[in-house]
Formats: structure tokens, C-alpha cells, sequence
């Protein structure tokens, strides 16, 4: 593999707070200096004057759908996509057929996509085992595997059982792991298609309650404090669930939580077409909420971005409304929509934005380096991502490597995005590289 020179690049790292124009040289699949005006002779050059280099982004959650579902995703096609939206890393839902609720079947994922070398992937295991509520699955020999799993949820589903989630914390809590919520009360939520309100009213659709997540996330709050065991709140979505966050750090609760661009760019508004491409768990809500989100961004309150990515098959996201499964994918249109949403629009920094997708979602799983988190110093792994800001182009479901076009933000014009990530000092060409920079 020839060196590799990135010059003249804005490069931003969260990790050790670096914000200054350098020259990047990677030499084998590490950084081996930075500086200004490297020699470019006998290297390969990616000019990068006006654009921003990161450490690649990290992904707290998404779904692979590998083993069970390979026709709706599989590792190779939603790793692949992680690069293409500038994801190095991805963490994947263990609500997979079989789920991931044992050491075998997170090991034999874990070396499946090494052997691919595409972007790294950790996997989240079970809480219970099958993901049925009833048992707690074997955490600790998932822990203590080569898989190495740190967090545990049964994603797709709450734990209704407390005294289950209690349990689950406690053990987690004796291995440092980290239990991650999906808030939901299915008594609450049973049958529900979209937010409560006036909105649902008027479509004709079931509408899901707020409080099906509240509740949830005071349970886990009151017990994470009693436990004192790390806890990460997926996907949160309501102004009340903020507002606790927030309250329970303040009271000094191990929690974290994360936010998805849907849910901090949509709401409830944009069901009116009856798309099933905005159908997501939990609903997107009020423009009262989504500037919670916003705000819980602003003052640390939400630790992270994850995107949430849940590829279907075009049949089964065609169906009527009702009918039709809940979920979006969004590696490859999160960085330009967030982009384009907020920093353009003056919501929030950019380097709050790169903070959100690198070093905060680090944070969360307690990840350092070698695993993940380096940054961009000499001697660590080439793992970039470099950021076109200025190119304004639209976004195409139907380009992405993920096997899933169920995009709410198919079709919109964006402004920026991603050029190229880098990977252990291999370049893969993003959307903007394709379309001639």
C-alpha cells in the first residue's frame, strides 16, 4: 500500500481537542506524521484544502439484521455502508434470528467481519435470553469472549420485568458492562403507529403515548441509581425524557443517552403523506420535543448521535401503514443530514456535531484505544474520515450500499458530506469522491 498524504486539511479531533490546518501522512495503515507542507513526491495526495478531517465516526446503534435477515441486511452490505457514511465503527442490536444471547454466536460476528475488513464492528449482546424477558442471557461469557461485548439490551423490546432489569444491572455492573435501555412500555404502546396527539387524530392512526417511554426511562433511571450501574438510553424522543436525563446527572447517575437524526430533524408533521418511510420506534414527535433534543445536545445532556439504522425489504416497508414495519436506515444520509440541518442552520457547532458521532460515543461504551478512539496523533490507526462542507447535491436511497431504501430523507438536497473514509489507511471512495469531488 503507497503512503498516503491528506494536505492541507481542516483537521478536527475531539479526542485531544485539535482544530488547525495540517498535512496528514499515512504509512501503513497508521498516521506517521503530521505537519505542514509534507513532500508529496512518490506519495499518493488527496488535496483537501477546504475540507475536514476526523477521527471516523462510531455508531452506537444500528441493525445488521445478520444472522436471520440477510435479505433485508447483512454484514457485508451494512458494513460497507457504515464506510460510506464515515463510520469506522459500528455497534449492532442483538435482535438478530437467532438473537445474539450467547458467547458462540457473538464470537462467530465478531471474527465474520474481521475477516470482511471493512469497518469494526462490536456487537451488543442480549439481556435476556431470546430476548424473551424471562432469564438473563450468559452477559458475562459474552464479556469474556473474543467478541468482548460491553453493552447489553434487548433492543426492539423493553424489559418490562424490573426485576429482571435490576438484576441485569447488578450483574452487568460486577464486569463494568453497560446496560442499554430501549424505553418502552408495550402496555402503553401496544398497537400504537405514531405520536399521540392532534396528528394522529387527524391521519386516523393509533396513536403511541409519550409516557410509553417516560415511564421506562424513570424505572432505569431510579434503578441505575440504586445499582450504580452504567446505563444508556436509546433513541430517546420526548421533552420529559430529557428533562430527567438531565436531572439524574445532575444527581450524579452513571446514564448516557443518545438521539437520532430523525428525531432531531422530523417530526410528526411530516407523516402527512402516510410514507412508511417516517414510521419509526419510537414515533417522531412534536416540534416541542425535537428542540428538547436539540437543546439536550447544546448542554451535554445527550451524549450522542446514533442513527438508529433498521433496514426492510422495499415489500414490506410498501405495505399500507398499519401493516408496514417500523424503522429507517441512516449511516449513509446521517453526517450530511446533521450537517445540513444543524450546523448550516446554526443549531449547533460543528465541532460539537464531530464530537457527538466520535469521542461521545466513546465515552458511552467506555472504549479506548486500540479498540477505538486514538484519535488523529502520530503512531494511530489511520481510521478518517474527510468532510466535504461546501458541496450541495441530493441524497439518493437508492445509490446506498445498504441494502435498505427506506430513507426519510430520500430525495432532499443537502449540503455536504462524506468524501472518503479511511480505514486502516484504505480509502473508500463517500458520494461526494463519486460524483467528482
Amino acid at each position: 500500500m503507497p503512503e498516503l498524504l491528506i494536505k492541507g486539511a481542516r483537521v478536527i479531533d475531539p479526542f485531544r481537542g485539535v482544530d488547525e490546518k495540517l498535512d496528514v501522512l499515512v504509512s501503513r495503515g497508521r498516521i506517521s506524521k503530521l505537519g505542514r507542507r509534507i513532500a508529496a513526491e512518490g506519495r499518493e495526495v488527496i488535496e483537501a484544502a477546504g475540507m475536514v478531517l476526523s477521527p471516523g465516526f462510531l455508531d452506537l446503534h444500528v441493525h445488521l439484521r445478520e444472522p436471520g435477515r440477510e435479505d433485508a441486511e447483512s454484514l457485508e452490505s451494512g458494513l460497507s455502508a457504515a464506510l460510506r457514511g464515515g463510520f469506522t465503527a459500528v455497534c449492532c442490536m442483538p435482535n438478530t434470528q437467532p438473537p445474539l444471547d450467547n458467547a458462540p454466536l457473538v464470537e462467530a460476528l465478531h471474527h465474520k467481519a474481521r475477516g470482511l475488513r471493512l469497518a469494526d464492528l462490536f456487537p451488543v449482546g442480549c439481556i435476556s435470553r431470546g430476548r424473551q424477558g424471562r432469564e438473563l442471557a450468559e452477559m458475562a461469557l459474552m464479556h469474556f469472549s473474543d467478541a468482548a461485548v460491553r453493552a447489553f439490551s434487548d433492543d426492539g423490546d423493553g424489559v418490562t420485568d424490573s426485576g429482571l432489569m435490576r438484576r441485569a444491572m447488578e450483574y452487568a455492573t460486577a464486569f463494568g458492562g453497560v446496560i442499554v435501555s430501549h424505553p418502552e412500555d408495550p402496555y402503553l404502546s401496544a398497537h400504537g403507529q405514531v405520536n399521540e396527539g392532534s396528528v394522529s387524530q387527524r391521519l386516523g392512526l393509533r396513536g403511541i403515548t409519550p409516557l410509553a417511554e417516560e415511564v421506562m426511562v424513570a424505572r432505569d433511571l431510579l434503578l441505575a441509581e440504586a445499582t450504580d450501574c452504567r446505563l444508556h438510553l436509546a433513541h430517546v424522543s420526548t421533552e420529559r425524557s430529557v428533562r430527567m436525563i438531565r436531572e439524574a446527572k445532575e444527581r450524579g447517575v452513571p446514564v448516557s443517552a443518545e438521539a437520532t437524526p430523525h428525531h432531531l430533524l422530523l417530526s410528526e408533521e411530516d407523516i402527512e403523506s402516510y410514507d412508511t418511510a417516517y414510521k419509526v420506534n419510537p414515533p417522531l414527535r412534536s416540534l416541542h420535543d425535537l428542540e428538547a433534543l436539540r437543546e439536550g445536545l447544546r448542554d451535554g445532556t445527550i451524549d450522542a448521535i446514533a442513527t438508529d439504522h433498521a433496514p426492510h425489504t422495499l415489500e414490506e416497508k410498501e405495505r399500507e401503514f398499519d401493516y408496514a414495519p417500523f424503522g429507517v436506515v441512516g449511516m449513509e444520509s446521517a453526517f450530511p443530514v446533521l450537517y445540513s440541518g444543524l450546523v448550516v442552520q446554526g443549531h449547533l457547532s460543528l465541532e460539537r456535531l464531530l464530537e457527538l458521532l466520535t469521542s461521545g460515543p466513546a465515552r458511552v461504551l467506555g472504549l479506548e484505544a486500540p479498540a477505538y478512539g486514538e484519535g488523529i496523533v502520530e503512531g494511530a490507526r489511520a481510521d478518517l474520515v474527510l468532510l466535504q462542507l461546501d458541496k450541495e447535491w441530493v441524497l439518493d436511497a437508492f445509490s446506498f450500499a445498504s441494502k435498505g431504501r427506506n430513507c426519510p430523507f430520500h430525495g432532499r438536497s443537502v449540503r455536504g458530506g462524506i468524501f472518503c473514509t479511511i480505514k486502516n489507511g484504505a480509502v473508500f471512495h463517500g458520494p461526494l469522491r463519486e460524483k467528482g469531488g
